[in-house]
């Protein structure tokens, strides 16, 4: 699933007539850097939620090849991240996911997503992460959100000043974490903290440069780094 519905105020003016899906950087649409890795990795079905013109990033979608594209239609609802995970639950099924946010660009030097397929284990895990060191991140000004353990789980910050890890906007998990969520908007980010204390969160770290696409600065920013890799 892609979660592409946000209003990217942020961005703004790049999303004064468009949905932040469709910025442009590296003369690519932000969903289509997150969907060609996915179509990259193997995926052949992909679940887009649609708010912030959506008849545009419909009409965008429906030109590509692959993966097969399946609209969840928060026209009337901004749901935010575990809202709209829930809300596609029938077009997803009970199968493991990636799930992917449409706010990051990565030069990758290794295997970022068969990393993360690799590490996916359900006997284990509820959902697995994929990372970027804060440190040389470019449009990411946090302290950090995790730290991580010798077998791979995550522990959240919580009152440490920082910690090494940010999740850059990709993820595995089971579906059904989010069935007991509330109706309506909410963020799969408490659903994170549960699993984080039942030690069922995990991750894997990204070898190569994460970019933040966040606001305008970020997104020219990201456009300078990969003209400099070509």
């Amino acid at each position: 699933m892609v979660l592409a519905a946000g209003l990217g105020t942020r961005r703004r003016p790049l999303t004064a007539d468009r949905p932040k899906a469709l910025v442009e950087v590296g003369g690519r649409a932000l969903i289509d850097h997150v969907l060609d890795r996915l179509a990259a990795t193997g995926v052949t079905d992909a679940v887009v939620n649609v708010h912030w013109f959506a008849d545009r990033l419909e009409g965008h979608l429906a030109g590509r090849a692959a993966p097969r594209i399946v609209i969840s239609d928060e026209r009337t609802e901004l749901l935010e991240t575990g809202g709209g995970l829930k809300k596609a639950r029938p077009l997803l099924g009970d199968a493991p996911v990636f799930v992917a946010n449409i706010d990051s660009v990565w030069i990758d030097r290794g295997d970022a997503l068969g990393d993360l397929i690799r590490l996916w284990d359900p006997a284990r895990m509820d959902a697995a992460l994929l990372l970027a060191r804060r440190e040389g991140s470019i449009g990411f000004e946090g302290a950090g959100d995790l730290f991580m353990v010798g077998d791979g789980r995550l522990i959240f910050r919580g009152d440490a000043p920082s910690a090494p890890f940010a999740y850059m906007g990709v993820h595995i998990t089971r579906p059904q974490v989010v069935d007991d969520g509330p109706e309506g908007p909410f963020s799969l980010s408490r659903v994170w903290r549960r699993l984080a204390d039942q030690g069922r969160l995990f991750g894997t770290v990204l070898d190569g440069d994460w970019m933040h696409v966040g606001d305008p600065g970020s997104r020219d920013a990201a456009e300078s780094r990969l003209a400099e890799t070509g």
